[in-house]
């Protein structure tokens, strides 16, 4: 019996010391040798502080930024919960959006919709479009869009409906599928320009030959199309124009 046992107790001790540690060894020593920066999460640092990776969206909300692509990932952009939104493109809730009561007892956004984040970019970015009904009727009442009284508009019966006067790149209202994607589109970063020029007090020239050096190319020249790296880009213009001197 033992003949037959001790070979394969053999076999397998020695799979297990080459496949479950000598090349997990070797691959972290040959990774951390030629390609340190990527084996080490292609980390971003501001002088000694981790701010991000290059492989990781991040949200960016404040006017004076470009903003990545809408996510899925938990809260958004949570690494730890990957995922996309699993809505086809015939989803009611994929165009509309969806509201809930909160644990406070207050109705809120649950899902935006692809119809509320055309609005929202338009509006955001100065882009002519035509609405139904006029917009000041979904503000609230310190001016600001009220994004469930627009939810509950475009799930009507008679819905709200918004036609841009100009092209709205794909990716600045739907998700990638595992909602951490780093980069915007080119287009999708030109047609936020105008506004980030206005609030840092740069002409759309700069922000074109700063946005230049941040766009990747196609991988291999023919997979997928010129992308932006939206973290790099907007820790570059902190650079170029500090916050501070964007305060009052």
């Amino acid at each position: 019996m033992w003949e037959q046992i001790l070979p394969g107790l053999r076999i397998k001790l020695f799979m297990t010391l080459v496949l479950g540690i000598v090349y997990p060894l070797a691959m972290t020593g040959i990774s951390q040798a030629l390609f340190p920066k990527q084996a080490n999460g292609s980390l971003i640092r501001v002088g000694e502080k981790v701010v991000g990776s290059e492989l990781i969206g991040q949200n960016f909300a404040k006017p004076e930024y470009f903003h990545p692509r809408p996510s899925s990932a938990g809260n958004g952009y949570d690494a730890a919960s990957s995922s996309g939104s699993n809505l086809g493109p015939t989803s009611a809730k994929l165009l509309r959006g969806t509201t809930k009561i909160d644990e406070k007892k207050n109705e809120v956004v649950d899902f935006d919709g692809v119809s509320l984040r055309v609005l929202h970019y338009c509006v955001e970015n100065e882009i002519p479009y035509e609405l139904s009904a006029p917009l000041d009727r979904f503000r609230d009442a310190n001016g600001a869009l009220d994004d469930v009284k627009l939810s509950h508009a475009f799930n009507a019966k008679t819905p709200l409906t918004i036609i841009p006067k100009a092209p709205i790149p794909a990716d600045a209202v739907t998700g990638s599928a595992s909602g951490l994607d780093p980069h915007i589109s080119a287009a999708n970063a030109a047609a936020q320009m105008t506004r980030v020029a206005k609030v840092r007090g740069m002409s759309v020239d700069e922000l074109k030959q700063l946005a230049a050096a941040f766009t990747e190319a196609p991988d291999f020249g023919i997979l997928g199309e010129p992308r932006v790296n939206v973290l790099r880009l907007n820790l570059a213009l902190d650079q170029r124009v500090p916050l501070k001197r964007l305060l009052p």
